[in-house]
This record gives structure tokens, C-alpha cells and sequence, in this order.
């Protein structure tokens, strides 16, 4: 097979090498694999990257094979479909901007895509909470269930809606978009306040500390990724993991019977997937409320 390939994504043509290239091998998935995974869920996935500066992990040689993380593209003239993000750092960060830049991730080697909390128009308005809840030792999925169970109904008693996700890995993220009216501090302070007051409420369930030691037999409600440049998992990126597992949006009822997906098993899902798990999240209009912030004793 030659080095390099016409491909298109999306319907947009773009280059990719070694198409044949086997990006893990526990599931034998190649890197023509990978960009076919993108450009199945490109439609759904670019509006969750619209806008947001990307931290990336590249594993050009593959799952486990020196994979790091990177927040600068040193590449020069970037390729079609990815532009540059001014944060206020020395090198500019980067964004999709439409479905050739997932192509170039894929040529990049690129097996994890996070996004920031806010947008490039205004990257200190967030329009994103995020609890990542993740099990200690111990803690099986039941009680990651019951966890993000829990923080939704306390995000709904303060008058906000949210969503489920897969991460990928081992735990949920519960998302709740934001209008963008208020600052990092007073999400980051939001955030940490509700996940402390959880754990004081629940100490066996739950731990708001990122300690090991403090993790053990508990779900750890991980209130750290509502700061300034903190990213999380993009909505169908994969995971840079054996098995190359899947981010995925879930309904609420779905969780109990919720399991890890593969990028074949993510296919299977989407093709007989009825409507969208997360309808109404890109026009829920809600923020965070004097009377919420009041609540937790922050006003």
C-alpha cells in the first residue's frame, strides 16, 4: 500500500500516510480506521469543538508507544481545517475548524482531542460545568452511577440541567452548559463548594479531595476542570488506551447498563441510535444564579 492516500472526511479531501498503519494493537484498529471513525461522527462532534482551544495526546506510533500530550502545535503553516487560538501563552494553541482539521489530528496522530471550558471569542467566559466523576479503589460502576445520579439532581435543586458522558475510561462526566455571564473564579469556586458539600454529606460515598489515599472504596467528584486553560474529554474522540475506547453522550436512562465502547462498537451504537442522547443541551439557556451561589453559602 502506497505511503500516501487521497482521503476525504466529512467531504472535504485531505492527505493521509500510512493508512495501513495499526494504531493498537489489541483491537488491530489501523489509522484509515481512526479517520473513518471521525468522519462518522464529525457531524455530531464539531460542535463540541467549535471554538475551543485543544489540549491533544498524539501516539504517532500507536497506543503506548511514547504517546504525549500537547497543547502547541510546533508545525508552522498549520494544515487545513485547524486554526490558531491566542490564550495569553507564548505559542498559540489550536482549534478545529472544520472537519479537515479532525483529519489533520488523525494525520497528526492524535488519539485523544480535549477542550477547553469556554470559547476563542471569549476565553474567560466558560459555557461548561463539569463534574468528572471517577471510582477509587473499590468503587465499582454502580457507584459511579449513583454518583452522577446524585449530582444531577443537586445541579437540578440549583436550577441547572445537565448531561451524562462516557469518558472513555473509567468514570461519568456530568456537563452543564452555561450562558456565558460569569467568570473561571466563580465557576471554579461554584464547582469545588458542591462537590466538597456532597462529600460532607455522603463521606462514605463520595471524596472531594484528589488524593489517592482519600479515593479508596469512594467516587471521587472531581470539580478541577472548571479552571481557566483545564480541558476535558471532547464528546467521540477516542482514548488513548488498549482497546481504543470511545467518549460517548448518554441519556440518563442509559446509564445503568452502560458499558465501554470501542470505535466499532461506537459505530454499531450511532447506526441504530434513535435521536440524540443529549437534545436540548446546545439550547439550554441557564447560568449560575445569585440564588444558587447563595445556596451553597457563596453569597
Amino acid at each position: 500500500m502506497s505511503d500516501e492516500v487521497s482521503a476525504t472526511i466529512g467531504g472535504r479531501a485531505i492527505r493521509l500516510t500510512h493508512p495501513e498503519r495499526v494504531l493498537d494493537a489489541e483491537s488491530g484498529l489501523t489509522k484509515a480506521d481512526l479517520l473513518a471513525h471521525y468522519d462518522r461522527v464529525a457531524e455530531r462532534m464539531l460542535p463540541h469543538l467549535a471554538g475551543r482551544p485543544l489540549t491533544l495526546v498524539r501516539c504517532p506510533r500507536g497506543v503506548g508507544e511514547d504517546c504525549f500530550y500537547q497543547r502547541h502545535l510546533d508545525l508552522g503553516e498549520l494544515p487545513p481545517g485547524l486554526e490558531a487560538v491566542d490564550t495569553g501563552d507564548q505559542e498559540p494553541a489550536v482549534r478545529v475548524a472544520d472537519a479537515r482539521g479532525l483529519g489533520a489530528l488523525v494525520q497528526l496522530g492524535v488519539l485523544e482531542v480535549h477542550v477547553w471550558g469556554s470559547r476563542a471569542d471569549a476565553l474567560d467566559r466558560p459555557d461548561r460545568l463539569v463534574f468528572d466523576l471517577d471510582p477509587g479503589a473499590g468503587a465499582g460502576w454502580t457507584s459511579v452511577v449513583s454518583a452522577a445520579r446524585t449530582v444531577r439532581e443537586r445541579l437540578e435543586e440549583l436550577g441547572l440541567e445537565s448531561w451524562a458522558k462516557l469518558t472513555g475510561g473509567v468514570g461519568l462526566h456530568v456537563v452543564a452548559p452555561l450562558e456565558r455571564r460569569q467568570g473561571w473564579g466563580t465557576l471554579k469556586a461554584f464547582a469545588r463548594v458542591l462537590a466538597e458539600q456532597l462529600a460532607e454529606e455522603a463521606p462514605e460515598r463520595f471524596t472531594a479531595s484528589n488524593r489517592k489515599a482519600a479515593r479508596e472504596g469512594k467516587v471521587f467528584l472531581d470539580h478541577l476542570r472548571n479552571a481557566r486553560s483545564a480541558t476535558t474529554i471532547c464528546p467521540f474522540s477516542t482514548r488513548a488506551r488498549a482497546g481504543v475506547s470511545v467518549a460517548l453522550p448518554l441519556r440518563w436512562d442509559e446509564l445503568a447498563r452502560a458499558h465501554a465502547y470501542d470505535v466499532r462498537a461506537a459505530a454499531r451504537r450511532l447506526a441504530t441510535l434513535k435521536g440524540d442522547p443529549w437534545e436540548g443541551f446546545f439550547e439550554a439557556r441557564q447560568s449560575i444564579t445569585k440564588a444558587a451561589r447563595r445556596e451553597l453559602g457563596l453569597e
